[in-house]
C-alpha cells in the first residue's frame, strides 16, 4: 500500500532573486514615465548652470585654490549634493509605493520585506548613476570641465558621490517607512539637505565663509565628503576617503535595521 506524501510548501525565490526581479520592476516604472526622467535629468543640470554661472567669480578671491577653474572646484560638489538629493527621492518612491497599495499586495506574497527595501535601494542607485554621468557630460561639453585627476579622478569622485548617495538613501528610507507621508518626507528632507549643502565647503571654500558658518562647516560631514570628492578629481592630496566610506556604510547600516522595522509596521 502507497502512502501519499505532501508536496512541499512553496516557500518562495531566494533573496537575490527577490531583489532582482524587484530591482527590474522599479527600474521599469522610471523608464515608463518620461516625465520623471526628463525632471530627474532637468533639476541638477538647472543647478550645475546657475551655481557655475553666479559664483564663478569667487575663483578671483584670495581664498580660492590657485590654478583651479571654479567649475572644476564646483563639478565635484554637484555629485555630492545630486547624489544626496536623489537618496531623499528613494524615501519619497517608498512612500508611494506604500499609498498606491503596491506593498500592500507584496505583503501577501512570499517576499522578504528586506528585498523590497533593498530592491528600492538599487533602483535609486542606479537612477542616480546616470543622472550623474549625464551632468558630468553636461559639464564636460558646455563647461569645459577637465580637473587634473583626469577620467580616472572623476571616475572616483562619481565613485564616492554614489557611495555618500546610497547611505543617506538609507536614512531617507528609514524616514519614510516610519513617517509615510510623502509632503512630510521631502519637507523634513530639505530641512536637513539645505543647512548641510550651504553650510559645507560645496560652493566656496571654507574659509571665505563667515566665522559662525566657519564652525558649522568645518564639523558638516557633507564637508567630508566634498572635499574627498574634490581632492580625488583634482589630484590633490587625498584626505577624507576613508572617513566618507566609514560614514556612508554606518549610516546604511543604521539606516536598514531603522527601515526593516518600519517598514513592518502594520500599513
Amino acid at each position: 500500500m502507497t502512502t501519499l506524501t505532501a508536496a512541499p510548501r512553496w516557500r518562495g525565490t531566494d533573496f537575490s532573486t527577490q531583489v532582482l526581479v524587484l530591482t527590474q520592476r522599479s527600474l521599469r516604472t522610471l523608464v515608463s514615465d518620461p516625465r520623471m526622467i526628463v525632471f530627474s535629468i532637468l533639476q541638477p543640470l538647472i543647478m550645475l548652470t546657475l551655481f557655475s554661472q553666479i559664483f564663478a567669480s569667487i575663483a578671483n578671491t584670495p581664498g580660492f585654490p590657485q590654478g583651479v577653474a571654479y567649475i572644476d572646484f564646483l563639478m565635484p560638489a554637484i555629485l555630492v549634493n545630486t547624489a544626496m538629493q536623489s537618496a531623499l527621492q528613494a524615501g519619497v518612491g517608498l512612500v508611494t509605493d506604500m499609498k498606491n497599495g503596491v506593498l500592500a499586495r507584496f505583503r501577501s506574497l512570499p517576499i522578504r520585506s528586506g528585498s523590497v527595501l533593498v530592491a528600492r535601494s538599487l533602483s535609486d542607485l542606479v537612477r542616480t548613476a546616470s543622472q550623474l554621468l549625464l551632468m558630468l557630460v553636461f559639464a564636460v561639453v558646455v563647461f569645459g570641465f577637465s580637473p587634473a585627476g583626469g577620467v580616472a579622478g572623476i571616475a572616483a569622485a562619481l565613485a564616492l558621490a554614489l557611495a555618500v548617495g546610497w547611505g543617506l538613501g538609507w536614512i531617507f528610507l528609514a524616514i519614510a517607512a516610519w513617517l509615510r507621508n510623502a509632503e512630510l518626507m521631502q519637507t523634513v528632507g530639505f530641512l536637513a539637505m539645505f543647512p548641510l549643502m550651504f553650510a559645507s565647503s560645496a560652493y566656496v571654500p571654507v574659509s571665505g565663509l563667515p566665522g559662525w558658518l566657519q564652525a558649522i562647516a568645518n564639523v558638516n560631514p557633507l564637508t567630508f565628503a566634498v572635499d574627498a570628492a574634490r581632492s580625488l578629481a583634482l589630484a590633490q592630496p587625498v584626505t577624507g576617503v576613508v572617513g566618507a566610506l566609514a560614514t556612508s556604510a554606518v549610516l546604511a547600516a543604521a539606516g536598514w535595521f531603522a527601515a526593516v522595522r518600519g517598514f513592518n509596521r502594520p500599513l
